[in-house]
């Protein structure tokens, strides 16, 4: 197949960014945000959030028009800005993210088949989870038939999962009560929500997860028709799904009160809508969810297969990594993918609070490669690169950059210490396939620099460990 066929247009590539951040996400928004929040902090909350992640998407955008050499966005940013091990580190965080968050789409979706089949409970029986073997399974293989035919499947899934969702809109909208919105609206009579500080913080790793994918696009630079596409098909897709999210939380807290929303089982929008319409209502979300997170589960295989490769191809992964089949897919990429993420489902047969869990882990990986991309955009601007001196244009996305960063930086703080923790347990075995790939090309293992940073993320991993041994710590 002629590489040619492969290169991917513009509503291909909003497709991307819209079905990998449209995943199981939205469906349980109205219960995972007012879990943490009561309306005024939610309002507060989706401001911070709209602000800095609309300051990435332009972050992502700028990077992609003024560098367009760096083919693979948030790895190649933090390698090109701060060397190796970064850029290695951001390839890792991003493909664990990618993975795990897959991990907890097939829990949701057999949880939520559970509502017809009762046998797949929580999503983790032994039922549950062989029917979701076989369905990562089925994915793998339509994958291997190629990019382009597997990212035209993800535009049609794209489109019919939207349609629950701006029903739920439509109908939340008419059932909307100011009264019961702005009932305890800073949350004072619920004092286990904390400050009006702390709600927006512990909301702010619900939002991360529901945005990622925002850098979709970004990660399929080197196969867009055009390169301008990239970026506006980062701002388009971030802007739609901006204003879906606001819509669903901000419209559940005017049909049902902060205590209501925050007991509903997930998908929580089934529990809303059932509420507003009845049965029907909450039969459609589930079937809206189930299509929704089988168009998410192909937009991550796609990701997480194309973000090895990438690291592969520039020797920062293993050279093995980069080997495709006839359809240009990265078969070794995708097997280990794959693997892993059975690994993973298996283990959620003995484990409790998985989806919650793996989604707040998924997010907090994350983090990572947000942060060099963000910091990248400032040194360019700092520096000078790519710009006339004292342009204009040099101080926009200096500002913007500026932005993004402090507001990954409050990401990181948001997340507070047990994530962190958990992420560098993730982080720390990464250091296997960065030594590997180093010694294929005869190269010292680590700069100084990198050495400090790799010896902190061992510390934490270790502090992690010993805290998940004594209880400290719990998944």
């Amino acid at each position: 197949m002629d590489q040619q066929t492969q290169k991917l247009r513009l509503n291909a590539l909003i497709a991307l960014v819209v079905g990998s951040m449209i995943g199981g996400g939205i469906f349980s928004l109205p219960q995972n945000i007012a879990e943490h929040a009561a309306g005024g902090a939610v309002l507060i909350g989706w401001a911070i959030t709209a602000v800095g992640m609309l300051a990435l998407a332009f972050v992502f955008q700028t990077l992609a028009n003024r560098k367009p050499e760096l083919d693979s966005g948030v790895y190649a940013y933090a390698k090109a800005g701060f060397g190796d091990y970064m850029g290695f580190s951001s390839a890792w965080g991003y493909w664990i993210s990618a993975w795990m968050g897959n991990v907890g789409y097939f829990v949701l979706l057999f949880s939520t088949l559970g509502y017809f089949i009762p046998a797949f409970g929580q999503g983790n029986t032994p039922l549950a989870i062989g029917c979701a073997s076989l369905l990562l399974w089925g994915v793998h293989f339509l994958v291997m038939r190629g990019i382009k035919e597997a990212a035209f499947i993800n535009q049609l899934t794209t489109i019919a999962k939207l349609v629950p969702i701006v029903m739920f809109i439509v109908l939340a909208g008419v059932a909307f009560k100011a009264n019961i919105f702005t009932m305890d609206f800073w949350g004072t009579q619920t004092p286990a929500l904390g400050s009006v500080m702390d709600q927006v913080r512990n909301m702010m790793l619900v939002t991360v997860f529901v945005f990622i994918g925002i850098e979709g696009a970004s990660v399929y630079s080197g196969r867009a028709e055009k390169r301008s596409d990239v970026g506006k098909a980062t701002v388009i897709g971030f802007l739609g799904v901006l204003a879906l999210l606001v819509m669903v939380s901000v419209l559940s807290l005017g049909i049902m009160t902060q205590p209501e929303l925050a007991k509903l089982q997930n998908p929580s929008m089934a529990g809303v809508l059932k509420h507003v319409v009845g049965e029907w209502g909450a039969i459609l979300i589930s079937i809206g969810l189930a299509i929704s997170l089988l168009g998410a589960l192909l937009s991550w295989a796609l990701l997480c297969a194309e973000i090895l490769y990438a690291t592969a191809r520039d020797k920062t992964m293993p050279a093995f990594l980069k080997k495709e089949n006839a359809n240009h897919v990265p078969v070794n990429a995708l097997w280990l993918t794959n693997v892993m993420i059975q690994v993973f489902l298996l283990i959620t047969l003995v484990s409790a609070g998985t989806y919650t869990t793996l989604i707040y882990l998924a997010s907090s990986m994350i983090l990572v490669p947000y942060l060099w991309s963000a910091a990248y955009s400032v040194l360019l601007c700092v520096r000078g690169e790519t710009y006339e001196r004292a342009s204009r244009q040099r101080i926009k996305d200096l500002l913007v950059g500026a932005v993004a960063l402090i507001y990954a930086v409050w990401l990181l703080y948001a997340a507070g210490p047990k994530y962190l923790l958990l992420s560098a347990l993730l982080y720390a075995p990464g250091i296997f396939f960065f030594a590997k790939a180093k010694r294929e090309q005869g190269q010292t293992l680590f700069k100084p620099w990198e050495k400090v940073i790799f010896a902190g993320v061992v510390l934490a991993a270790l502090v992690a460990a010993y805290a998940l041994y004594s209880g400290a710590l719990t998944l």
